[in-house]
C-alpha cells in the first residue's frame, strides 16, 4: 500500500464516535504493525578488504568516513553533480543502498514501504527502531489528517501506531487530533507544511538525528566538525578580542596583544577630585563617572569611540560613592556616601527624585530587571526597596556585622548579593526565603557581577581577586594576582568579548588585564599618577576600557594603533584630552 497522494479526491468529513478513539492508548490492538521484523533480511554495513585505510598526517582518520562526510557537505550545499560524481570515482556511496531507499520512500509518501525498509537496515536497536517507525507513521497519520482522510487517520493512529507501544503521551496528543484537526498546528505540523511536502524533508532530518551516524551521516556534519575546530582554536587564543565571528579556514587562528584595549586614547580631566567609580552604560553609547568632588557625570560615546561631556550632576552634600544604570540606559541613580540617592534623566540631566529614610544614610544602590523599582543597603545594615516615585515597599533587616557596601541583583529579580560579614557575602533568594553564604578566608573588599549572573569576581584584602561560580554548589574557580591593594577599596570589572577577560585598578597608578580562563596576566597598562579604584570595560565595544583614578582624571584604553598601523595601515593613535588638559 502506497502513501497519501496528494491528487487524490478527499473524502468527505465523517463524524468520528468517541468509542472509536478508545483503546488508543493501550498497549494491545486488533491489528498487528505493518511493518516487518527483524531477522536475515537486515542489511550489513559496507564491506571493507581487510584494515580500514586511514588518511592524514596523524593516521587516525578513516578513509570511508572522511569521504562520506565530504560527499553529505557536497550535497547540503547544492553540489548535487560534484557529490553524484564523488560517490563513483571513489567507488564510496554516501548511503547504503537500503537507506538510500529509505530515503526515497519517505519523500515520495511511501509510508508503509518505508516501515518496512527501516526493519531491514542493520545496526539499530529495537528502540530506536520503534522511535524511528513511530516518526514515520506520525506523518502518515498527518498527512491523512490534511486531507480529511479522517477514518484512515484514525485506524493508523489504532493499527500502527499504538501497537508501537511507546510514546503513549504523544497518542494521547495525537487523538484529540482527530476531534479537533486544528490541534496538528499545536503539535508542530501546519497544515501549509503537511500539503507542501516541507514536512517530509523534516522528517528526514528527524530520523537523520534518531538514526546512528554509521548508518545515516548527520546533517552538515562537516561544518559542525569545522565550527568545533574554530571554537577550540578560538578558546585557546588569549588574546581573542573581536566581535568578529569569521576565522580564516586556510590558517590556524592567532591573535595578538593588539586586540587588547592597551592605549590611552582619551584623558578626561572633568572632576576636580578623585574619581571613585565609573561604568559604561548597558548599551556601551554613555559613561557615568562619580567623585569625591560630591558630583558625577554623563559621558557621551560617540561612534567614532570619542567621549564627551554629556552632563555635570550636582546636588549631593557627600562625595558621589556610586552610579548605577537602568535597564533601558535612560535613568541612572547616583548614591552619596552614607547620604541620600538620586534618580536623574540621562537625556536632560534633570534630577527626578531624590530617596532618603529619616535617620539612616544610604550607601550603594541599584536598579530591579524591571527599571520600575530601585533598591539600597542602609547604614543600619538592612536592604529597601522602593518604587519610582519613593514609596517603600520592602525592607529586610540582616542579622549581620557589616555595611552593605555593595549590593546587587540577578537580572530575573529573584537573588540580592551583597556584603554580610567581613569575610563572606550573601546570597538571598528572595522568593524561596534562603540564604548561602560565600565565605572566603581573607577580608572582602568589593565585588562584581557578571552579565550572565553565573559568576562573581571577588576582590580580597591580600591583593588577589578570586572568581566564585555562583549556580548550584557555589564554587572557587580561579585566582587572579598582581596588582596592589592595601589601604584603599578597588573594583575589578569582567570584559571583553564573551566577558572573556578581567580588569582591575590598582594602588600603583596601573591597570590590570588579565585572562578570565588561565588566570595568565596579559596587560599592565601605565599612565594614572595616583591609585586607580574603578574600571570598567564598554559591553557592547570589546575594545573600549575606562579607569578612574585618585590623580582626578579618567582614562580611555582603546587598541594599540601602532601596532595595527603595521597590520592595516592605520596612523597612529591620538591621545585627546577633555577639558583642554595635558
Amino acid at each position: 500500500m502506497g502513501g497519501v497522494e496528494d491528487d487524490e479526491p478527499p473524502t468527505k468529513r465523517v463524524k468520528v464516535s468517541l468509542e472509536d478513539l478508545r483503546g488508543l492508548s493501550d498497549n494491545t490492538s486488533r491489528a498487528e504493525p505493518a511493518a516487518g521484523s527483524l531477522g536475515n533480511s537486515m542489511a550489513r554495513p559496507l564491506p571493507s578488504d581487510g584494515e580500514e585505510e586511514m588518511v592524514g598526517s596523524k593516521g587516525f582518520i578513516k578513509r570511508m568516513e572522511f569521504v562520506r562526510i565530504i560527499t553529505e557537505a557536497l550535497y547540503s550545499l547544492g553540489y548535487e553533480k560534484s557529490g553524484s560524481l564523488l560517490e563513483e570515482e571513489s567507488g564510496i556511496p554516501l548511503h547504503s543502498s537500503l537507506v538510500g531507499l529509505l530515503r526515497q520512500q519517505v519523500l515520495n509518501g511511501n509510508w508503509e514501504e518505508s516501515v518496512v525498509t527501516l526493519h531491514k537496515i542493520g545496526m539499530l536497536e529495537e528502540t530506536t527502531l520503534k522511535s524511528a517507525s513511530f516518526l514515520i507513521l506520525e506523518q502518515k497519520f498527518f498527512e491523512l489528517l490534511g486531507n480529511e482522510r479522517f477514518m484512515d487517520a484514525l485506524n493508523t493512529l489504532r493499527t500502527e501506531i499504538t501497537p508501537l507501544s511507546i510514546n503513549i503521551n504523544r497518542v494521547h496528543e495525537l487523538s484529540t487530533c482527530i476531534v479537533s484537526p486544528s490541534q496538528s498546528k499545536l503539535l508542530g505540523f501546519p497544515s501549509g507544511d503537511i500539503l507542501s511536502g516541507k514536512s517530509r524533508s523534516k522528517l528526514l532530518e528527524e530520523l537523520q538525528k534518531l538514526l546512528p551516524p554509521a548508518v545515516m551521516i548527520p546533517e552538515r556534519r562537516l561544518e559542525h566538525l569545522v565550527e568545533q575546530a574554530l571554537n577550540v582554536q578560538r578558546g585557546s587564543c588569549v588574546f581573542h578580542n573581536s566581535l568578529d565571528s569569521a576565522l580564516s579556514l586556510f590558517s590556524d587562528h592567532q591573535c595578538g596583544k593588539d586586540q587588547i584595549p592597551s592605549r590611552t586614547s582619551q584623558v578626561l580631566h572633568e572632576h576636580s577630585d578623585e574619581v571613585w567609580f565609573l561604568q559604561f552604560s548597558h548599551d556601551g553609547k554613555y559613561l557615568a563617572s562619580s567623585s569625591n568632588d560630591r558630583s558625577a557625570i554623563i559621558w557621551e560615546v560617540n561612534d567614532d569611540g570619542v567621549v564627551s561631556l554629556k552632563h555635570r550632576l550636582t546636588g549631593h552634600q557627600k562625595p558621589v560613592f556610586t552610579v548605577s544604570w537602568s535597564p533601558d540606559n535612560r535613568q541612572i541613580l547616583t548614591c552619596g556616601m552614607e547620604e541620600v540617592i538620586r534618580r536623574w534623566d540621562v537625556r536632560s540631566g534633570e534630577c527626578l527624585h531624590v530617596y532618603e529614610k529619616a535617620g539612616l544614610g544610604l550607601i550603594s544602590c541599584g536598579w530591579h530587571p524591571d527599571g520600575n523599582r530601585i533598591f539600597s543597603g542602609l547604614t543600619d545594615k538592612s536592604i529597601c526597596t522602593w518604587d519610582l516615585d519613593g514609596k517603600e515597599l520592602e525592607c529586610w533587616k540582616g542579622q549581620r556585622t557589616l555595611k552593605i557596601s555593595d549590593i546587587a541583583m540577578t537580572s530575573d529579580g529573584k537573588r540580592i548579593i551583597t556584603m554580610c560579614r567581613e569575610t563572606a557575602i550573601l546570597l538571598l533568594d528572595r522568593v524561596a526565603k534562603v540564604e548561602r553564604l560565600i565565605e572566603e578566608d581573607q577580608i572582602i573588599t568589593s565585588f562584581s557581577l557578571s552579565r550572565d549572573n553565573k559568576f562573581l569576581l571577588v576582590n580580597l584584602l591580600n591583593q588577589e581577586i578570586h572568581l566564585w561560580s555562583i549556580e548550584g554548589d557555589f564554587k572557587l574557580v580561579s585566582k587572579y594576582k598582581g596588582h596592589k591593594r592595601s589601604r584603599f577599596i578597588i573594583r575589578s570589572c569582567f570584559g571583553g568579548f564573551e566577558q572573556g577577560f578581567i580588569a582591575s585598578g590598582s594602588e600603583d597608578s596601573q591597570v590590570y588585564i588579565w585572562h578570565r580562563g588561565t588566570c595568565e596576566l596579559l596587560e599592565t597598562l601605565p599612565g594614572h599618577s595616583g591609585a586607580v579604584n574603578c574600571v570598567s570595560w564598554n559591553p557592547v565595544n570589546p575594545h573600549m576600557l575606562a579607569s578612574a583614578s585618585d590623580d582626578r582624571t579618567i582614562r580611555v584604553w582603546g587598541l594599540n594603533r601602532v601596532n595595527l598601523k603595521r597590520k592595516e595601515n592605520h596612523g597612529n593613535g591620538v591621545v585627546h584630552h577633555c577639558n583642554g588638559g595635558t
